[in-house]
């Protein structure tokens, strides 16, 4: 099976640039201490198995210093006719920062490869699962700096809960030059009553009625850590339903998801969820609108 995974996370230790893995604190993760350890482009290449990857996006690891991540990222080789990984790069960035345009200068100078940018916005009322604990997209000047994302022609990852996502369709409709991919298929948390799948069901379809804005189906074990096919398998559908094949993508969001399933487990699941599409459509789902988003 060929993918182009658009999500994955590499890191080194020793550079002190994660201390959310260097001393684990347990969150919606559950225990992620068997995380915490150098993850890089040889390990990825290691986990594949029988999937061949024909290439992948990193996307910030919640980097203290998001330049010296991207320095570290862009100087990354593979040798031996392997793919030179990662194929391309979602920066970090902080966009409430009143530098925020000359980071945002600053990163795309260090690698041509840098194609977006993530923020995450996640807030919760439950400090389990919450992030950032402010509301980014509330705040004029993090919109205000936000819009200079399209001087740079870089999209923006949006990870955020279901709550937010009336915000997060208001600020697509907003900036339509400016593309935004949702990730983990929306991150439905509030799982418990009606009230949540519909939260997050609706506001799947806020988002879909933006044309700038795509969605990455990855991430299922975060909130599901004991998932099967079975349990992703509405999410999944109901995600394609809102966005349509043409804007949705797999995705591994290795090494967390690691955390719970292996690499070929990940996206031969996908592969069974959607073994009726047509060929097409698979190709589209697993390598072309992967391909398109991140001009790979």
């Amino acid at each position: 099976m060929q993918v182009i995974d658009p999500h994955v996370h590499f890191w080194d230790l020793g550079q002190g640039n994660q201390p959310w893995l260097e001393h684990p604190s347990p969150n919606l993760l559950g225990d992620y201490s068997p995380m915490a350890r150098d993850y890089g482009p040889r390990d990825l290449l290691a986990d594949v198995g029988d999937i061949e990857l024909m290439g992948a996006v990193h996307v910030e690891a919640d980097a203290v210093d998001p330049l010296a991540e991207t320095r570290w990222l862009a100087g990354l080789v593979e040798e031996g006719g392997k793919p030179v990984l990662p194929t391309a790069l979602v920066v970090g960035a902080d966009l409430s920062r009143p530098e925020a345009g000359e980071l945002l200068a600053a990163q795309c100078a260090i690698s041509d490869r840098v194609r977006g940018v993530r923020q995450i916005l996640n807030v919760h009322a439950d400090p389990l699962y919450d992030y950032v604990g402010r509301h980014y997209m509330a705040e004029p000047s993090w919109c205000e700096n936000f819009r200079l994302l399209a001087r740079h022609e870089l999209s923006f990852d949006l990870q955020l809960y279901p709550s937010q996502m009336p915000q997060a369709a208001r600020l697509a409709e907003t900036h339509p030059d400016i593309p935004l991919v949702v990730n983990h298929a929306g991150m439905y948390v509030d799982r418990h009553g009606v009230t949540g799948w519909r939260e997050w069901r609706d506001g799947l379809r806020q988002l879909a009625a933006r044309d700038n804005v795509r969605l990455k189906l990855s991430g299922f074990g975060m909130l599901d850590h004991h998932w099967t096919i079975g349990s992703i398998r509405p999410l999944i559908l109901e995600a394609l339903d809102a966005f349509g094949v043409e804007r949705c993508m797999f995705a591994s969001n290795f090494p967390v998801d690691g955390l719970y399933a292996r690499y070929p487990a990940i996206w031969r699941a996908y592969a069974e969820i959607v073994a009726d599409a047509s060929p097409d459509e698979r190709r589209a789902l697993f390598m072309d609108n992967a391909r398109r988003t991140y001009r790979l």
